[in-house]
């Protein structure tokens, strides 16, 4: 058994390409083994900014020797289908074999394939892998790129190490051969490291690694990552991001600050870095009266820096600054002397960890300056559009909205605003169990001023802080705290783990930003189809979902489609009346949701009939109890008679008893129909025969039940309810045993079967039981 390993080195690889790169070799390569008939024990892939690489462990020497056999034409076929046969399956005609197949000679080839050398497999896949490889984007380069047909990569290919054991896989692309050298850090290339206690691989010396001014001569697998390391590069990208997260932490809490975890800054500089080092850094406090999620942005975006911020119960004066560079950082940093510093307890600090990828010979303090030259450049333009925004009015800001077109058939900003106004204020306005009550001037403010920070110069910068930088600038400019949080968080949630808002007046602002889009979208006939979603309709549906659930708002669909149409004013309309389509996508989007709270989308769709015109919140509280007594020995067999009792009278044509609740209900009122006849009563004394035990049973059953069942529903008792038909268990199980539905009597017959539809449509008070799997 033998390792393998397969390095492509390259110009920089994007750090947002190296993870799905790293699955991507994996898979090719496995698939190129599988074809050859080869897998490998373990396979290890790495990346840094400038390769990929691969260590294939236990690989056999040779592929087995494999033998096929292939059925031919008849010993008595023509010779033309017979040399077809050979030349398909490369054998001569003396190479056939004759077999007895059901008493017919039949021509069977038998080709034996030898075992071909690993060596030799893994150098015809190297080159497939490469030009396989699925780049989200990918170039051209050089004198080659005239041609179509050129090499494609995610940025020049300038190696191939590929080696089995100590042995070269010779292959070539493109004019790129493989062989044993690569080459070590950009910038620590000239420099020769010293030793370091088990950095090298056995055998191995600092003087070995190198053969020339920046190049690596590779034995093998055994000793890659570790003659890598001597020269600079740790190729394992784990280890890399290990290293930022500890440094930036460590150099944060030396200077008694603490930093502002971000994985997946971790990770993007790690996909930046082959020889990281952390180092901390500051800027003037004076930015710090910019928001800090605009200083925070402007590091991770543009500078790929972290923040820090203050420990609790901490005070720091303006001028402070933590020793870096050579030095050791201070323990802690000066308390605030000035009464007019503002508490900065668990605030951002004025420092900030940036990544080198190099180990600097003065300790970091030219790196250091240059990227505080560079930060400072950046907050000082932040810090310039926070003051001139705020030299004009949200309502100033809020007119220019009509030079920005929504979408052509829906007009401007402004006028997507105005509804979302006029809408929101209503909603404030109703009265009712189960509503929010908010002020419906303020309500109705905080949409007119919602989107008026898209007009700005800091949105126009940053567009993630829309909503954000307008709750900012209400805030300074004296609204009150409920119109400017609702500007500030009226586009949440956005994600699954975003927060729900639960102000009032942020929830209906948020609701009626969500709902005039779902139901504008709808007018002009924009539905999502399959994953194309371009106005983000799924996202908005499902905000507005957790609202209306979170915040227990007891708010029918059918009532805001019918304002909202009121307010939409196109010249063409393709859908006149989009309530029941949004109805139904609300529905498909509450299953999405509710399957990560277990709720089953059958319990969904049988529990939907008890919705009546639109209320969620009545619809989750039914499926949760629903699908709790479905689980249950009660459930589970009520739902089995049920299915039975709904077999039957759909055997017996369909219209033998009412398909839908609320339909008429087989009762002991002589007055009922089924079918277009008189239907007999279910009580003693109006039947025309004296009804069986557990006819009688089920009867008795049925009419105590439906009181109960249709006084809890009424009274949204659901658990009650399922109780309620619990009861019906034992008598529809017993009836099923001991009675003869299709009694040769027509009498009896016509009476039991609107006995079972009577039941059916018991069961359908509470949901429809038709839609239940199992």
């Amino acid at each position: 058994m033998t390792d393998f390993l397969l390095e492509l080195l390259s110009e920089e690889i994007p750090a947002r390409m190296q993870a799905k790169a790293r699955v991507d070799l994996e898979r090719l390569f496995t698939e190129q083994l599988a074809a050859a008939g080869l897998k490998a024990g373990a396979i290890t892939v790495y990346s840094t900014p400038r390769r990929l690489a691969l260590i294939a462990k236990d690989l056999p020497a040779q592929t087995e020797a494999v033998s096929e056999e292939a059925k031919g034409p008849p010993e008595a076929a023509p010779d033309q289908a017979i040399d077809g046969f050979c030349r398909k399956n490369g054998v001569t005609r003396d190479q056939l074999e004759v077999r007895d197949v059901k008493g017919r000679p039949t021509y069977f080839a038998v080709i034996n394939k030898p075992g071909r050398d690993t060596r030799d497999v893994l150098a015809e896949a190297v080159p497939a892998i490469i030009r396989a490889f699925p780049w989200p984007k990918s170039m051209r380069w050089g004198d080659a790129s005239l041609s179509t047909e050129s090499l494609r990569w995610v940025r020049p290919l300038c190696g191939i190490v590929a080696i089995l054991g100590d042995d070269l896989v010779e292959c070539s692309i493109d004019g790129i051969k493989s062989g044993y050298e690569t080459v070590g850090h950009r910038f620590h290339h000239s420099v020769r490291p010293e030793p370091v206690e088990g950095q090298l691989a056995k055998g191995a010396s600092t003087s070995s690694a190198r053969t020339e001014v920046g190049k690596i001569t590779i034995g093998g697998a055994h000793d890659y990552a570790e003659k890598l390391r001597a020269c600079h590069v740790i190729v394992d990208h784990e280890e890399r991001q290990n290293i930022i997260r500890d440094g930036a932490s460590k150099a944060a809490s030396d200077a008694g600050l603490e930093l502002v975890e971000d994985e997946g800054l971790v990770i993007e500089n790690a996909g930046l870095t082959e020889w990281p080092v952390p180092l901390l850094g500051s800027f003037d406090p004076a930015f710090l009266d910019v928001p800090e999620e605009v200083i925070q942005l402007t590091a991770r975006v543009n500078q790929k820096y972290f923040v820090c911020k203050y420990p609790p119960n901490a005070q720091h004066g303006e001028g402070d600054r933590a020793q870096r560079g050579g030095g050791a950082p201070p323990s802690a940093v000066p308390a605030a002397t000035s009464p007019s510093l503002r508490d900065r307890e668990e605030k951002l600090a004025p420092y900030f960890v940036c990544t080198a990828n190099i180990a600097a010979s003065d300790g970091g303090k030219a790196i250091i300056a240059g990227n505080e030259k560079v930060l400072a450049a950046r907050l000082s333009d932040a810090k310039f559009f926070w003051d001139l925004d705020q030299k004009t009015s949200l309502e100033d800001h809020a007119k220019k909205l009509s030079n920005i077109v929504f979408h052509e058939k829906l007009g401007t900003v402004a006028d997507k605003v105005e509804r979302v106004a006029k809408l929101a204020e209503w909603l404030a306005s109703l009265e009712g169990t189960g509503l929010l009550r908010a002020n419906p001037e303020q309500t109705e403010r905080a949409a007119r001023l919602c989107k008026a920070d898209l007009v700005t110069e800091m949105v126009g910068e940053f567009p993630e802080l829309q909503g954000l930088m307008g709750g900012y600038y209400a805030e300074k400019q004296g609204l009150p705290v409920e119109v400017s949080d609702a500007i500030r968080d009226h586009y949440k949630p956005v994600g699954q783990g975003d927060d729900v808002p639960t102000d009032p007046v942020t929830v209906w602002v948020s609701l009626a930003d969500k709902l005039d889009t779902l139901f504008s979208f709808y007018m002009i006939g924009e539905y999502p189809t399959g994953s194309k979603d371009p106005f983000a309709l799924r996202r908005a549906a499902l905000g507005a979902i957790r609202i209306i659930l979170d915040n227990n708002i007891r708010m029918v669909v059918g009532a805001w489609c019918n304002f909202a149409g009121k307010n939409l004013k196109l010249e063409e309309s393709y859908t006149p009346n989009p309530r029941n389509l949004i109805l139904k996508f609300l529905i498909e989007r509450l299953k999405v949701q509710q399957k990560d709270a277990g709720v089953r989308h059958d319990i969904i769709d049988a529990a939907y009939p008890m919705m009546g015109l639109g209320d969620l919140v009545l619809l989750v509280r039914g499926t949760q109890a629903l699908q709790a007594f479905v689980e249950t020995t009660d459930g589970v067999n009520l739902l089995a008679g049920y299915k039975r009792a709904s077999n039957i009278l759909k055997k017996e044509g369909g219209t033998s008893a009412p398909a839908e609740a609320g339909a008429h209900l087989p009762t002991s009122d002589p007055d009922a129909t089924v079918r277009d006849g008189p239907l007999p009563a279910q009580g003693n004394n109006a039947l025309s025969y004296t009804p069986e035990k557990a006819e009688k049973a089920l009867i008795d059953a049925l009419d105590a039940a439906q009181p109960q069942v249709t006084a809890a529903i009424e009274a949204e008792q659901f658990e009650a309810a399922m109780t309620a038909l619990a009861a019906l268990r034992e008598p529809i199980d017993r009836f099923f045993e001991d009675v003869t539905v299709n009694d040769d009597d027509p009498a009896k017959r016509e009476a039991r079967l609107a006995l079972l539809a009577r039941f059916r449509n018991a069961v359908h008070q509470v949901a429809d039981f038709s839609k239940i799997e199992g």
